[in-house]
């Protein structure tokens, strides 16, 4: 059977030793060697998992089993080591770089319109010349972390790197200096500085780590001169590191409460990953000596990994937009998780208080509705449909807000977030106990989307053909010609574009939630509720008790307002854009939609035939079906990967789902049964 699929057969591993026997020597060039190694283990498929694990393991036994190619190999890759500046290596791959996102940008577009020359003298250059495929890191990924550890003993036993080579020794020592000053600067950056008490030793602790990593230094360089000499213990360096990585996880907590901006997300960020590194190389250096309990084995795989991966994605326009974008994103998605707790009901109260605020709903966007469909009456230019769109809809959404009223599609954007804080964060799984906690989550957050899309239809729907009646006997003429009415059906028909055009509100609702999320953010850590308390004007017009009071609600609320506004503008200005662009982009809201099938009702006199009327109100159902779909598994995917949250249990959770539909069906509809004290008393 072949060993590597259809194109690679056992020829392969011939290959892999023809290749091994020709490496070795003391002329030639061992990155050219290296990287022709490299290209007989990439895989032919590049997320072929089985051929890299089964490739590297193959490489392996090779050289276990052939010591004459594993010293090739060893001699090679110790040349190349030896012989270049490994410093920037260690300091600054896999690590954030110090500039921002802009510069970073345009120096990634310019090496893909003229590629950048790789420095050859530094060990980074080789690395992009040995990975220089765009989707290297990709494989690397996939490398099985045992192999890799198993691939580093056995070049690690070989005699050409039994004798310590004091040229990397140094090498790793400068980086161990780069970055321990690197985090003592980051200790007195202002940033940190706002965010509170929390931080109040940042500074001190992060001068002692450069203090300790000197004196460590110190000590090992002095060794190198004198080999008699006692080596330098790096255990206190530790201690150090990891109070300042406690802290730093302390002022994690506060800006969860007091507000974060891109500037402190990235700080804090690049801060671990320096500490990190330079835990590594510490641990590294003292195995060197001895001193460590800790294999190099140990230490270093994992790092160099991660590393070598990272400078694969140097070049990456992807991999600096999700590096980028992932700092503010769990931020964000906090501040939704605590609003979608509102929109989640556990017991009858809740649940009836959740089908009155979307009833109340229902009056306000049948009006809004109407509004909409006298503004497309007027003529205007585009610019002029597009901001009278906007305010109905932003203005009717922000007094829906202040009403503490509720829409059906706003949920899920919100409670998707408070799902994934259920399953977990940090790259950690959820454990096998919460799955009936999550199942009861899912089945209220079902019961509760379901009063709220019932409020909502049920309310709006008769409201417009009420209103739609009441202003034909106020002005003995129907409101809308049968024209109209027949283009509002249309747009209900679900073969039709409408399916497309509730996606598209889908993503609106989606984003909604993130600005939303982002604004309340920005209110905490800018303190917006304060500035506008001491708004002169307002404190003149007002007086300072109004001018507290209403910055005290900014404050509260300013995330709200201006998801529910802008949200409004987004769905106000879509079918404008479409217009200008000549594509098909619009918007279908399931609200909105139930309120024109009343007012189409209404224009046909309630003459329409059954069948009509029930494809249109199958096509209502489609929009509210593709709105929440779409908004809940984008926000759900957003806050996954912002908590980095590693669920493996879905056919766990499925099959837990299924129980609970089968034994109990009703929770995903209406709320359980309050039990008496009696019921209470009987349980066991």
């Amino acid at each position: 059977m072949p060993l590597f699929g259809r194109n690679k057969g056992p020829s392969w591993i011939e290959g892999v030793r023809a290749h091994l026997d020709g490496m070795g020597a003391d002329e030639g060039d061992p990155v050219a060697r290296l990287a022709g190694l490299v290209e007989r283990l990439r895989p032919p498929r590049r997320r072929d998992a089985d051929h890299v694990a089964r490739g590297l393991r193959s490489l392996v036994e090779e050289l276990e089993s052939h010591p004459g190619r594993r010293g090739a190999l060893a001699r090679d890759l110790r040349r190349m080591l030896a012989t270049r500046n490994a410093v920037g290596f260690f300091t600054d791959s896999g690590i954030l770089p110090a500039t921002g996102f802009f510069t970073e940008m345009w120096r990634i577009v310019g090496n893909r319109l003229l590629p950048e020359v790789p420095d050859e003298t530094e060990l980074r250059g080789c690395l992009h010349r040995i990975f220089d495929r765009r989707d290297d890191w990709r494989w690397l990924a996939e490398l099985p972390e045992a192999d890799v550890e198993r691939l580093w003993r056995v070049l690690l036993s070989d005699p050409a790197f039994a004798v310590p080579d004091t040229a990397l020794t140094d090498e790793m020592l400068e980086a161990t200096l780069v970055l321990a000053y690197r985090v003592s600067g980051m200790g007195i950056e202002t940033e940190l500085k706002r965010v509170g008490a929390e931080t109040e030793s940042v500074a001190p602790s992060f001068r002692a780590v450069a203090r300790e990593a000197q004196q460590f230094v110190d000590g090992q360089r002095a060794r190198l001169s004198d080999p008699a000499r006692p080596a330098e213990d790096e255990r206190q360096l530790l201690v150090i590191i990891d109070q300042c990585l406690e802290v730093l996880e302390r002022a994690k907590r506060a800006a969860k409460r007091s507000g974060t901006s891109l500037a402190l997300t990235f700080l804090m960020k690049r801060s671990v990953q320096c500490l990190r590194r330079l835990e590594v190389l510490a641990r590294a250096l003292g195995a060197r000596t001895g001193q460590s309990g800790q294999s190099v084995e140990q230490s270093a795989p994992a790092v160099v990994l991660a590393a070598v991966s990272a400078e694969a994605q140097r070049n990456s326009l992807r991999r600096l937009a999700s590096q980028t974008m992932s700092l503010l994103a769990l931020r964000v998605t906090d501040n939704a998780a605590r609003t979608g707790e509102h929109y989640i009901t556990s017991g009858p109260d809740e649940y009836r208080a959740m089908l009155g605020s979307a009833m109340g709903a229902g009056f306000i966007i049948a009006a809004m509705a109407l509004l909409k469909i006298f503004a497309s009456k007027l003529s205007l230019p585009l610019a002029g449909y597009a901001i009278l769109y906007s305010l109905n809809y932003g203005l009717g959404f922000v007094l829906i807000y202040m009403l503490h009223l509720t829409i059906a599609t706003k949920q899920p954007a919100m409670t998707a977030q408070t799902i994934a804080g259920y399953l977990g964060g940090d790259g950690q799984g959820v454990r096998g106990e919460a799955i009936e906690r999550i199942v009861d989550l899912i089945a209220a957050v079902s019961r509760s989307q379901i009063a709220a899309i019932v409020g909502n239809v049920i309310i709006a729907l008769p409201t417009a053909m009420l209103i739609g009646l009441g202003l034909q006997h106020w002005s003995g003429h129907a409101p809308l010609a049968p024209e109209k009415g027949a283009i509002l059906l249309a747009d209900l028909d679900p073969l039709s574009w409408a399916p497309w055009y509730a996606a598209i509100a889908g993503v609106f609702l989606f984003l909604s939630g993130l600005i939303s999320g982002y604004f309340d953010n920005k209110a905490a850590y800018d303190h917006i509720g304060e500035r506008v308390a001491r708004l002169g004007w307002l404190r003149a017009l007002a007086g300072p008790e109004r001018a507290r009071r209403a910055g005290d609600y900014v404050q509260a609320h300013l995330g709200g307002l201006s998801g529910n506004f802008l949200f409004g503008v987004m769905l106000g200005t879509a079918g404008t854009v479409g217009v200008i662009l000549g594509l098909p982009i619009d918007i279908r809201h399931i609200a909105f939609s139930s309120a024109n099938l009343g007012y189409a009702m209404v224009a046909y006199e309630f003459r329409i035939e059954w069948h009509l009327l029930a494809w249109s109100a199958l096509g209502v159902g489609v929009i509210g079906f593709i709105n929440l779909s779409v908004s809940f598994a984008l926000a759900l995917w957003m806050a996954l990967k912002a908590r980095a949250v590693v669920f493996t249990q879905t056919p766990q959770l499925l099959r837990a789902l299924g129980r609970r539909l089968r034994r109990e069906p009703g929770v995903f509809f209406r709320p359980p049964r309050a039990r008496t004290e009696a019921e209470e008393g009987e349980a066991p």
